[in-house]
């Protein structure tokens, strides 16, 4: 119930999602290369991270509501009004955990949002290609009804 382990515990969530960053920005080249061999290995390291850094956010949630209370705060601070609450050199260093926490946060973001691109890009072209093996995509006609889909024979080369 202290300012050190209070800041103990930040360093572990900063080096883990920092950990996070790197497993997806891993995840990212496997999708980009277009070897899926290792993308559900890529995807399930990216899920031990995020689990782990739960269970630091709730052990840095217990730690601050503690040290809170100790100060005589009220429990629930978030790291912006801990650090207000706090002398130097704490207060410099609660604000430059916090200034890291939103750089680190809002590139987890950027690179979450390009993974889920390239993994709607890639569920798109399977499923294209998948459609071109298959009887073809059904219309309609201009009155609405459906329109016969043409069955054609195709060749398949297994080197693929």
């Amino acid at each position: 119930m202290s300012l050190a382990e209070v800041s103990t515990i930040l360093w572990r969530e900063r080096e883990l999602l920092e950990l996070l960053l790197f497993k997806l920005e891993e995840e990212q080249l496997v999708l980009a290369s277009g070897r899926t061999r290792w993308l559900a290995r890529a995807s399930r390291e990216v899920e031990i991270f995020l689990n782990e850094i739960r269970q630091v956010e709730l052990l840095r949630a217990v730690e601050v509501d503690a040290t809170a209370t100790a100060m005589g705060r009220p429990p629930g601070m978030s790291l912006a009004k801990l650090a207000d609450a706090c002398d130097q050199p704490w207060r410099d260093l609660f604000n430059d955990h916090r200034a890291a926490f939103l750089t680190i946060a809002g590139e987890i973001s950027a690179m979450a949002e390009a993974n889920r691109e390239l993994l709607t890009a890639g569920q798109r072209a399977t499923r294209e290609a998948l459609l071109t093996f298959g009887e073809g995509t059904p219309t309609y006609t201009q009155s609405g009804a459906a329109a016969p889909v043409q069955v054609r024979s195709r060749l398949v080369d297994e080197a693929i």
